[in-house]
């Protein structure tokens, strides 16, 4: 029986990954902040965090694959070190842990936002081998993961069977604390956005990041890295598919994008001095939504047989999900 531990197990993607895990008849050890008590039953906890290396070096005994899922997912913080020293630092804090045991297979969870440069310099379709630098982020979330991810692949250079997946958007039931993608689309159920960007964005179902998870640890060459997404759509399609489920009209105008950013320059610095609360619309998901770029995620389908459900067929269900 294979020993799996999920850092970050108890967030929206993890918990989802613990789930499928547990189906496989695996067993299955968290690592996360939060308690056990959203856990499965049979799922062992361990609180603390990546941060802690001891607490690091408890969760990791006797495991045979780990899933760093760990991380702050949101687009902004009040105090922005926080992205750098649970994003980089932590993943750097696993990674040297790891280096002292034997394990068959790491995955690393990435972001598609690592891969999107700012401002857009082209070309429009990016796949894993487009090269970004980190004065190409969008933020400071973005710059982060990009450090995360470069150790990461620093690592299985150095001989780590690490695997990288970037998963997109992620949507999808069960996703109590609000993702940023979770919060639009109930803001458009509500009928609370009134003005959105004409951009298109890749959904990609959370149930299915998840497998796809697990597959780049069966059949992901080491080293490499494996974008998963779902359907890009247009975001005015989206409006329309939401409204469809929903009743709601639908009506939102689309705002120009300088307009957009500079309404979201504002917006964050009122919360980063004012209000201390997170903006409506982040600066760093306006400049990831306006950067324009395509992305080509034929790699993870033909090399690990990836295969997101219907766009529809999550829609519904995440706003059929009452949390």
């Amino acid at each position: 029986m294979t020993a799996s531990l999920v850092t970050g197990g108890c967030g929206f993607l993890g918990r989802h990954l613990v789930a499928a895990l547990l189906a496989r008849g695996e067993r299955v050890r968290v690592l996360d902040t939060a308690g056990s008590a959203s856990l499965p039953p049979g799922v062992d906890a361990v609180i603390g965090s990546v941060t802690d290396a001891s607490a690091v070096a408890q969760a990791l005994d006797g495991m045979d694959r780990l899933y760093h899922l760990a991380g702050i997912p949101h687009l902004w913080l009040r105090d922005k070190s926080g992205f750098d020293q649970v994003n980089r630092v932590g993943t750097e804090i696993v990674l040297e842990q790891t280096a002292r045991r034997n394990l068959d297979r790491i995955v690393h969870c990435s972001t598609e936002a690592v891969l999107i440069p700012w401002p857009a310099k082209g070309p429009r379709m990016v796949d894993e081998n487009t090269r970004t630098g980190l004065d190409d982020m969008a933020g400071p979330y973005c710059r982060s993961k990009f450090l995360a991810e470069r150790a990461a692949l620093e690592a299985a250079r150095g001989g780590l069977p690490v695997v990288v997946v970037n998963p997109t958007a992620l949507v999808g039931p069960g996703d109590p604390n609000g993702t940023p993608p979770t919060r639009m689309l109930r803001m458009l159920a509500a009928g609370a956005m009134p003005l959105h960007l004409p951009c298109r964005l890749n959904l990609v179902d959370a149930r299915d990041a998840a497998l796809g998870h697990i597959l780049a640890a069966e059949h992901g060459r080491i080293g490499e890295r494996y974008i998963l997404g779902g359907e890009t759509v247009a975001m005015a399609d989206l409006i329309d598919r939401v409204a469809s489920l929903t009743g709601y009209s639908g009506r939102s105008r689309a705002i120009p994008g300088r307009l957009a950013l500079a309404a979201a320059h504002a917006s964050e610095w009122l919360a980063d001095h004012v209000t201390h609360r997170p903006p409506q619309a982040p600066l760093t998901g306006v400049r990831l939504a306006l950067a324009g770029v395509e992305l080509d995620t034929s790699k993870a389908r033909r090399d690990l047989g990836f295969t997101p459900r219907p766009l529809a067929e999550t829609l519904a269900d995440t706003l059929r999900d009452p949390a």
